[in-house]
């Protein structure tokens, strides 16, 4: 395999700033990179000063993990903060299948600004051969105005759905698999003059207790946090296990207490929280994962959630802990491997970066990733791209549901359109 072109030295420098009201704002409209959780978080912006993995590059010739060290091992840092988020950072996405056409992606913008309880920075990134910039405030740019998309059925609409879950529930009995999760897709197209930053604040203000992310066109509002390291201290937390708010408090009640007592959920989330923990052992120490999931309450849906916690072995990043990790049972099945090819023999199309990893690396490394849910990837290629014209740009979403023996087609259908709602909602 061609080895990739050397990285540049890289000039850094933190430093503390007046408050930011609107991260979203200073971030480019037309690609925003942005990673944002109850109004703080960092937004990138300013051209990107090294992309690893860009499409129409060579495939990488190393771990990105390892990339990532050498351009830190190579880096100018000054970060008095040494806050979450400050420093040499890097914004990522990384594809759900490693035979995906999605390459990893990773870039280091010009300008990182961010906000962390209560305090904000802002980071200058440029190549040791590059000027030394102004300082000064970053500056907003105003908001476009507001657009809507056309969304319809993809590759996989609904009875095509159905029968991949029948077609699943064979291979579990068949004993391929105990677990396998199936996605099904809506494709359509925005207006290409379109500000992107208003359907990332629609998810943001929707959904305040998510990660709401944007990388390269892959934008959304993801529940599950795949990995968070702080200091050498690991959280997880994984979902599995999903049912629909009610209509009434009784009816909300009654759905949260079925969710709890189904073995069908029960058992899905088990497959899940082995899966995390089987890979974090041996890059880990003290791990504990709670017996009992609890239960997670979001605007439109319950989850069964279980919280895992533990030390980073010493030489490990957040990057590492994202390789070992995914794709975990909870977005794949059980065993994984198995799992994967059962997706690939039933779903018509390629995942790219849903359900994937989506997050951002710091010179220490920590970092956060969540698993890309709740989200569309805007532009680049999709099975409709036919339907998109010089006016407008192609859009791909995609959701699905974790299917066991005991699982029901249409039920498993009804909850992909649970899921499909935060995207769809934020897209119209």
């Amino acid at each position: 395999m061609t080895r990739n072109p050397p990285l540049p030295p890289l000039v850094v420098e933190t430093r503390e700033i007046e408050p930011v009201a609107d991260l979203l704002s200073l971030t480019d409209p037309h690609n925003p990179l942005a990673w944002l959780r109850r109004g703080e978080g960092i937004v990138g912006s300013g051209a990107a000063v090294v992309t690893i993995g860009a499409p129409g590059s060579p495939p990488l010739s190393r771990p990105i993990a390892e990339i990532w060290r050498e351009l830190v091992g190579h880096a100018r840092i000054s970060d008095p903060l040494q806050l979450p988020g400050t420093g040499l950072v890097g914004f990522g996405a990384l594809g759900f299948d490693p035979e995906s056409a999605e390459p990893p992606f990773l870039v280091v913008p010009q300008a990182i600004t961010g906000v962390h309880g209560g305090r904000a920075w802002v980071t200058t990134i440029r190549q040791e051969s590059d000027p030394e910039p102004e300082r000064e405030q970053p500056a907003s740019v105003p908001y476009g105005p507001h657009w809507s998309a056309t969304l319809g059925p993809g590759l996989l609409e609904p009875d095509g759905y159905q029968r991949a879950v029948r077609s699943g529930i064979e291979a579990i009995t068949a004993g391929e698999v105990e677990k396998v999760v199936l996605a099904r897709d809506l494709v359509g197209t925005i207006p290409a003059d379109a500000d992107l930053r208003r359907l990332v604040r629609a998810l943001a203000t929707s959904y305040p207790d998510t990660w709401t992310f944007a990388v390269d066109g892959l934008i959304g509002a993801s529940p599950e946090t795949l990995i968070t390291v702080d200091r050498g201290a690991v959280t997880a937390r994984v979902l599995a296990g999903t049912t629909a708010r009610g209509a009434d408090a009784d009816e909300d009640v009654a759905a949260a207490q079925a969710l709890e007592a189904s073995r069908k959920d029960l058992d899905e989330h088990r497959f899940a929280v082995t899966s995390v923990v089987d890979a974090l052992t041996p890059l880990t120490r003290d791990l504990v994962a709670p017996e009992q999931p609890h239960l997670l309450e979001l605007p439109n849906l319950w989850h069964l959630a279980t919280d895992i916690s533990g030390r980073l072995s010493n030489g490990t990043s957040a990057l590492d802990l994202v390789k070992v990790l995914h794709p975990t049972a909870a977005v794949a099945g059980t065993p994984t491997d198995a799992a994967v090819d059962v997706i690939r023999r039933l779903e018509p199309f390629d995942r790219g970066r849903y359900a994937g990893p989506v997050g951002w690396i710091d010179a220490r490394g920590d970092g956060e990733w969540a698993i890309a849910l709740r989200c569309a990837q805007i532009g680049g290629e999709t099975q409709h791209d036919a339907a998109a014209s010089s006016d407008t740009i192609p859009v791909v979403a995609h959701a699905g549901a974790g299917i066991v023996a005991a699982s029901d087609p249409e039920t498993e259908l009804l909850e992909t359109r649970v899921k499909f709602r935060p995207i769809v909602d934020a897209l119209a």
